[in-house]
Formats: structure tokens, C-alpha cells, sequence
């Protein structure tokens, strides 16, 4: 698995990282139970400092999308139940980005538009 860093992007390399990771799972490019290179191993891969893969690794084993064994290293997780926290942060993390679209006139048949063709990019 090699993922694509922007080191030109504004968004800070670990949450790329963390992005990429759960747009594979989303997507089934990933499969749940399948072994993640360890964090040395993905950082020679992408070219980037250990610590900011190790630090994308706990933010996604924080949040539930992977697992990690010491014996058996870090696999992607089950896909789960939407928790009370994560329609929480969900909700919040939604609104933002609709008062962003609002402020920058963007039409509600547009969002809604965008929103289901993003979202079938998923079941697929």
C-alpha cells in the first residue's frame, strides 16, 4: 500500500495520512483484518518521520478504524456501529462544512447532488 503525501498541502502529513486510510476502507480498497506496514516500514514507504505515521496510527486506532497486536501488528478494523460520539462529532464536523458551502453560496440542490454522488462512491 502506498499512499500519495502532498508535502505542498496545508493539511499536516499525519492527517493525510489518516484520511487516505479511511477513504481505502470506505472505498473496500482496504479489507478489514488486513495487516497495515508497520510504522517503520510506512514511513521508508511515503518517505516521511516515523513519529507522524505512529502519530496517524493512534489517531486512527483512537478512533476506531484499526487494531493494533503486538504479535500480529496493526490490522484494519471491523467496520462499526455509528456511536453516540461519532454522530456528535459527525453532526458538528457537517455543519461546518454547510455553513462553509452557505457562505460561499453554494445551492442545496448542488450539496445534495454532491453529497449522494460521494456517498455511491462508497457502496460500490
Amino acid at each position: 500500500m502506498l499512499l500519495e503525501i502532498d508535502s505542498q498541502s496545508d493539511i499536516p502529513i499525519y492527517q493525510q495520512i489518516c484520511n487516505q486510510l479511511i477513504l481505502g476502507i470506505a472505498k473496500n480498497e482496504i479489507q478489514p483484518n488486513e495487516v497495515l506496514p508497520s510504522v517503520r516500514q510506512m514511513a521508508d514507504e511515503i518517505g516521511v518521520n516515523m513519529m507522524t505515521v505512529s502519530k496517524a496510527y493512534t489517531l486512527l486506532k483512537n478512533d476506531g478504524y484499526i487494531v493494533t497486536d503486538r504479535r500480529n501488528g496493526t490490522k484494519i478494523a471491523p467496520k462499526q456501529e455509528a456511536t453516540l460520539s461519532f454522530q456528535q462529532h459527525f453532526s458538528d464536523s457537517l455543519e461546518l462544512l454547510l455553513a462553509e458551502a452557505y457562505i460561499h453560496q453554494v445551492p442545496e440542490s448542488e450539496l445534495l447532488q454532491q453529497i449522494k454522488q460521494t456517498y455511491q462512491k462508497f457502496e460500490q
